[in-house]
Parts: C-alpha cells; structure tokens; sequence
C-alpha cells in the first residue's frame, strides 16, 4: 500500500444516532466504534468500516466547537473530513509548508502520523494526510484496526465529489498536497481505484457534495448528512 488512497470520510450531523442509523442501514454496516478521543474536540462520533475504509460521522456536544461552526456555515448537515493515507508523513507536511498550508492538528503515534490542514488552506474540506504502520492497519477505525487488519468486508470508498468556488484550483492545491499530478478537475487515488473530483459550488458553498461506496451487490443513491451517498457494486470490475 504505498500508494495514496482515501482512507476514511467524516460527515458532521446535528443528531448523531439518526444519522449513524441510516448510514449503517443503506450499507449494510457492522456495528461502528465509538472514539472517546474525539472529545479533546468537543466531538462524539461512530466510525464505520466499509471494507478497508471508513466512514465517521461526528457530531457537537458542548457550543463554539469547528464542527459546529460547520453545521451553521454549511446550514445543516455535511460532508467534513477527507483523510488520506499517504507513505510519508514528513514529505507530506514540509511540502503543506512549501504551499503556505497551516496545520491546525498534528499526532505522531508507534502505528500512525496524522495532520490536519486549516480549512481556510485547502478548498471544500479539512483534510489530513496519515501514514499507517503497518500501511494495511488504521487506529481511527478503533481497536481491531490497531496495529492489526481484522477479518472485513470487500468494498470501500470508492469516490469523493467536493464542490468549491474554483474547481481546477482546488485540485491543484490538493494535488500538491498529496504529490498526485492532478487530471483536469479529477485527481485519481490507490492505482485508479478511487477518484476525487472537483465541481463548481452550489447554494451551500464550499463542501463535499457526494460520496461513492462499493459495496458487495450494492447500488443506488440516497440523500444523508446533507450530502449524495453513491452506493455501487463491489462484485463489479474497476471502471463498469
């Protein structure tokens, strides 16, 4: 895994367990982990493993809070993180420097290195660059993911569609940010695998618009935390 891949999605949600329910039943999930860590951010969240991915979802618990400063600019509901796994994180953070891209938070753990980039810096989403070791584990999604890869679905994250004001800008910045050449408005992740694509904002703003799930005999779309879940086929070669 040394490739850069989309490993986990947060969306933020006023009402965490309505939310959590839905997403756990459009796909099929197992039954997500709870991080008590989040709370340094004023957070409660669920974490769920969509094959080797994961799909968070966080919510406020106590006023002034980022996320909550989210839900008011955005007006409800939204996609909010976008965290990649990259192979270095130093490389990643001095070439964050080179940009002029300020982090906001950083962690340096035995089994993984996270970074997440100021908003204002990176068009349409927090995002954090991470590094894994070993590169298949991924503490966030909890304690079977901790240094160790549990029995797990096939299937994940398969696309990110980000709406911002200047689409071919924001895949630039992002670009230069995870070393990936963008295509146009498209940057294409994990040997083309997963892509992440740039559009011109809506009514909300600057935001993640979609995501794109595969799930085992998945497919279909629904509305959820303000955003356009994609659901399709796992079974399904890349690119059908």
């Amino acid at each position: 895994m040394t490739a850069v891949r989309l490993r986990q999605v947060a969306l933020v949600a006023t009402e965490l367990e309505p939310a959590a329910d839905a997403l756990r039943k459009a796909l099929s999930l197992d039954e997500p982990f709870r991080d008590p860590g989040v709370g340094e951010f004023g957070l409660q969240n669920v974490v769920f493993s969509a094959g080797d991915t994961f799909i968070e979802i966080v919510s406020p618990v106590r006023d002034n809070t980022t996320a909550g400063r989210y839900l008011d600019r955005r007006g409800g509901d939204s996609g909010y993180m976008a965290l990649f796994q990259v192979p270095d994180t130093p490389a990643a953070r001095a070439r964050a420097a080179e940009q002029g891209v300020r982090v906001v938070w950083q962690a340096d753990l035995a089994d993984i290195s996270g970074t997440h980039m100021h908003p204002k810096d990176v068009p349409g989403a927090i995002v954090s660059v991470d590094t894994p070791s070993p590169p298949e584990t991924w503490r966030w999604g909890g304690p079977s993911w901790t240094g160790q890869v549990p029995a797990h679905h096939d299937g994940g994250i398969v696309g990110l569609t980000v709406e911002c004001d200047d689409p071919e800008g924001a895949a630039v910045v992002w670009g230069a940010l995870l070393d990936v050449a963008p295509s146009g408005t498209q940057l294409i992740l994990d040997d083309g695998r997963q892509t992440v694509t740039f559009r011109p904002s809506g009514a909300r703003g600057e935001g993640i618009a979609e995501l794109a799930v595969a799930i085992p005999g998945g497919g279909g779309e629904l509305e959820l935390c303000g955003l356009t879940l994609r659901v399709v086929d796992a079974d399904q070669p890349v690119g059908d």
